[in-house]
């Protein structure tokens, strides 16, 4: 039987997109948005689309509480946030790698910033 985790990688491993819920750093309220991912090695690498001026990431860094959800299989886990521009550039480039260099010069417009979430 597979465990919850196994669940969520398989769907990981096959989906472009993932709902992420964070906590409103002032409401206080669960928030949930779809993003673009890059799962490898048991890491989920996340890219804010505004870089340090995307909301959820700005909660994040008040709660790094977040929760990952997939087609039905989710985890809460915690963030981790990568401030050092060669940790940073190493996430962007998996996100252009996955996604096109177009597609990812067209939707994001700050990287400065990038989130790892480990699933434990």
């Amino acid at each position: 039987m597979p465990t919850p985790n196994d669940m969520l990688k398989d769907r990981l491993s096959r989906y472009s997109d993932i709902s992420i819920g964070v906590i409103g750093r002032k409401s206080g309220r669960a928030i949930t948005n779809t993003v673009w991912f890059v799962f490898e090695d048991d890491t989920i690498n996340l890219l804010p689309v505004q870089g340090s001026d995307t909301q959820w990431y700005k909660n994040v860094l008040q709660n790094p509480a977040i929760q990952v959800s997939a087609r039905g299989a989710e985890a809460k886990l915690q963030a981790a946030i990568l401030t050092e521009p060669k940790q940073v550039a190493s996430v962007i480039e998996k996100f252009r790698t996955k996604y096109g260099a177009a597609d990812v010069k067209k939707y994001y417009s700050k990287f400065d910033v990038a989130v790892l979430v480990r699933l434990r």
